[in-house]
């Protein structure tokens, strides 16, 4: 909108002048303000994020920048979540393309349509203007219906992960009368000069103007045109100030996004750590607390969290909108807050609560990390202020004295070899895969079936693996997870020295929190090894023609997938292969299956938990089976079969549902 390119003959001189010169002054002035309010904030919030630690996210760039590009290209962050049935994703999609496109008319207007009316790189005479400006126009219109659509559904339908506060309908206010008077200034234009256009919406719109006189159309072509001008600036100067302060921070969170595998948290130099774990809000490093700006608050988090839907205290999102209340009242004052943050901020109820399963993370929009913040919580509970639940303690312990957190087993972890004939790397045998057999899969009993049927597979593959027997220790999942990084690490170096000993080159491990824990945390401390799972080398070994399913099973089976191996390792071919491969199977689909499967309730040491808040969530997923109809519940991980055996029995379904690994029930197909 030029306003100052029109001829206006029929206004006296005074009211010429004002809209001409003056006009131009007025509207920059106004700008300069926003502006400096604008950036006054967004200083401010960056000297906040100064409190937090260093951070080295300036690696990779090459990669960075192509992950950044997808993102904001494609906008995936919304649109996936039409793959989720949740609609809102469109409305997203349409709304930040719109901005994009008045970005690039409002760069040009000021920078150089303002002062080059005469001879403007984007005339609307030429071809480029007038697809630019048509796409512009029909991408308006799409935003109207977006934002009507938004407000109904924030307000009417009203989905319970949405807040219904009224900081939403602002911004939503403010974006459809921006797109309004833009379609109305633009219109009013058209039938101003009598231009003929090829733009369906503009002349559309113009026609409702056209019987009203020259100075009426003037008139209402000023008042749209600066309307629009002060809802833009204000819409600058508001957005620092509010929730939508996400708008800008995501684009910077998703490119400083952690690049390490899902399945990996961040490490401690305990040698020189200043501190063990978080106590206070600025010993979380700068990307933090950035994540606590870049929140949209959209509720997909606490949607998908297993925790929250059991009736559990935590909600990721209250997590986020908690630190950064937390962050916003240490930056203002310099002081400590009134609360500290663990324990009356967050509780170290919500710290537990957790159970890193990473749905949260899965379907955050703007790729904030909640697990790590919450493991570097519980890492200060254990290692600092020695504050740790008493089941969870006496696992540790247990692993501390004799390597393993099963406290009461009654076996060696060489028991379950017993009329087998399995190589072991300490008798100098040279094998060409170590099988990783686990604490669970050698010392409790229901999962010393999975251990007995995988190695008997292998050996009728006629695979050369072998074990370490009793010199095989816990990877260090569990310490890890409870907040005991120092026991992990240690854990950890005294695996690694013995495989480099043996000269292991590559391992098979049929738990998915050991496979995740070998193949992407060992690196972090010089454990270089080639770690796959037991569905891959199954699902291989049929492809080979070594392992062929023959029988037939007269039931319907279902396939529950593991967080660690489905979320975090990115497995869910692998065991479905197995699967159909079995002849005329009988399958059916969980409700929540693949990237939005529902956690056993075992992860995040919670296998050693005590889970006395709310519904129980084995209990939960036990329930999708009986909905699913399916006899079988076919998993990978031997966590989530002993979870899905005492949720069987809670629910008194003993005989009606039959829980079974993946490697037995393949054992009994061949």
């Amino acid at each position: 909108m030029k306003i100052w390119e029109i001829e206006i003959k029929s206004m006296n001189p005074t009211l010429e002048k004002f809209w001409n010169i003056p006009g131009v002054i007025i509207l920059y002035i106004l700008f300069i303000i926003a502006f400096v309010l604008f950036a006054y904030r967004i200083l401010r919030l960056y000297s906040f994020l100064s409190l937090g630690g260093k951070e080295n996210r300036l690696d990779h760039l090459g990669r960075r920048t192509k992950l950044f590009l997808g993102w904001v290209l494609g906008e995936w962050c919304t649109l996936r979540s039409i793959t989720q049935k949740d609609w809102a994703g469109i409305g997203h999609f349409i709304m930040f393309w719109t901005f994009v496109l008045f970005f690039v008319n409002y760069a040009y207007f000021f920078v150089w349509g303002a002062w080059h009316p005469s001879n403007p790189p984007l005339a609307e005479a030429s071809s480029f203007s007038s697809i630019f400006y048509s796409v512009l126009d029909f991408s308006t219109l799409l935003s109207i219906g977006a934002v009507i659509w938004a407000l109904a559904r924030r307000y009417i339908v009203r989905p319970r992960r949405l807040e219904t506060n009224f900081e939403p309908a602002v911004i939503l206010i403010l974006i459809f009368f921006l797109m309004v008077t833009h379609l109305l200034g633009e219109a009013l234009k058209t039938t101003l000069f009598h231009e003929t256009s090829s733009n369906v919406i503009r002349l559309a719109f113009a026609s409702f103007f056209h019987g009203l006189n020259q100075s009426t159309k003037l008139a209402y072509y000023y008042t749209a045109w600066w309307i629009h001008i002060l809802i833009l600036l204000g819409f600058l100067v508001y957005v620092p100030y509010s929730k939508h302060l996400h708008i800008i921070a995501a684009l910077f969170n998703v490119f400083f996004r952690s690049l390490l595998p899902r399945g990996a948290l961040a490490s401690i130099n305990i040698e020189t750590a200043e501190r063990l774990g978080v106590e206070k809000i600025e010993e979380f490093n700068w990307k933090q607390l950035l994540d606590l700006y870049a929140c949209a608050e959209c509720g997909r988090c606490q949607a998908s969290c297993p925790a929250y839907l059991s009736g559990k205290s935590l909600s990721p999102q209250e997590l986020i909108k908690s630190l950064k209340i937390h962050l916003l009242e240490k930056g203002r004052s310099k002081k400590e807050p009134t609360l500290q943050l663990i324990g009356e901020r967050v509780t170290e109820e919500k710290v537990w609560d957790c159970l890193t399963c990473y749905a949260c993370q899965e379907v955050c929009p703007v790729c904030n990390e909640h697990i790590d913040k919450l493991m570097d919580l519980r890492r200060s509970l254990v290692m600092t202020k020695n504050r740790i639940p008493e089941t969870t303690e006496r696992a540790l312990r247990m692993l501390m004295m004799r390597g393993d957190p099963w406290a009461g087993t009654q076996h060696l972890r060489n028991d379950w070899t017993k009329g087998l004939e399995i190589k072991k790397l300490s008798k100098k045998n040279d094998v060409d895969i170590l099988y990783w057999v686990g604490c669970t899969g050698a010392l409790d009993d229901r999962s010393m079936s999975i251990t007995l049927s995988f190695a008997k597979l292998m050996k009728q593959a006629g695979l050369n693996f072998g074990i370490l027997g009793a010199e095989e220790g816990c990877c260090g999942d569990p310490a890890r997870r409870m907040g005991q990084e120092l026991v992990f690490q240690t854990q950890v170096q005294r695996n690694i020295d013995m495989l480099k000993r043996y000269n292991v080159k590559k391992i098979v491990a049929s738990c998915p929190h050991g496979y995740n824990t070998l193949k992407n945390e060992y690196p972090q401390f010089g454990g270089n090894f080639e770690v796959i799972h037991h569905t891959e080398l199954l699902a291989e070994l049929i492809k080979n023609g070594k392992l062929k399913p023959n029988k037939v099973v007269d039931k319907k089976l279902t396939y529950h997938d593991p967080c660690y191996l489905g979320r975090y390792g990115g497995i869910y071919q692998a065991p479905r292969d197995i699967l159909f491969s079995i002849p005329k199977l009988q399958f059916v689909e969980l409700n929540r299956n693949k990237k939005d499967s529902f956690c056993c309730g075992g992860g995040g040491g919670h296998m050693w938990l005590e889970e006395n808040i709310g519904k129980r969530i084995n209990v939960i997923r036990t329930e999708d089976v009986a909905e699913a109809k399916a006899d079988i519940v076919v998993t990978a991980c031997p966590f989530c079969l002993l979870m899905f055996e005492d949720g069987i029995k809670k629910k008194h379904l003993q005989g009606y549902i039959e829980v079974m690994d993946i490697s037995e029930l393949l054992e009994r197909v061949i």
